[in-house]
């Protein structure tokens, strides 16, 4: 898969209602909908992590300060950098929040609601799971998590990039 179909992938996602844009509120939703969809209270620590990443992610994305990110926008400011930079610690917030035993992994219940509460299909999440569980014990660990992630957005290259590709095929 090459950058700009899995940068078109992940914009189509955060793009909630399919309008073209993903607007300030959609995002920072996100956390919110992982928290209810995990169960997190609003005022749980890791949640309010979770918000303050996601604000500084939407900052580094809105690049004409409208609160609006065009596909434009996005495709310009998605990249190793960015991800770094400010995707890394939001994405990270995120498996957190879904990490209820707090072990640095996810097991394939906590990793589907997480990825069906930030807009992924089920089949796109069980699909997505077993491509990154490389070892097969039947957990994702979050530095490897996070570092798929990097990898499909900054060159289409990842497990995740794979079974969204043997998706599309079937």
């Amino acid at each position: 898969m090459d950058t700009i179909t899995a940068k078109r992938h992940i914009f189509s996602i955060l793009d909630v209602d399919g309008d073209g844009v993903i607007s300030r509120q959609e995002y920072l939703a996100r956390p919110e909908r992982a928290a209810a969809a995990l169960g997190r209270a609003g005022d749980d620590p890791l949640v309010s992590l979770a918000r303050t990443a996601h604000e500084r992610v939407f900052a580094s994305m809105d690049a004409n300060l409208d609160s609006r990110v065009t596909f434009t926008e996005y495709e310009a400011w998605a990249g190793g950098e960015a991800f770094d930079e400010v995707c890394r610690p939001a994405l990270g917030s995120l498996f957190d929040l879904a990490d209820t035993d707090s072990d640095g992994h996810l097991d394939r219940a906590e990793f589907t609601r997480l990825r069906q509460a930030l807009g992924n299909p089920a089949d796109n999440a069980c699909s997505t799971f077993d491509a990154l569980d490389e070892d097969g014990d039947g957990r994702v660990d979050r530095d490897a998590y996070l570092a798929q992630i990097r990898s499909f957005v900054t060159d289409g290259s990842s497990p995740m990039a794979l079974a969204l590709h043997a998706e599309a095929g079937s």
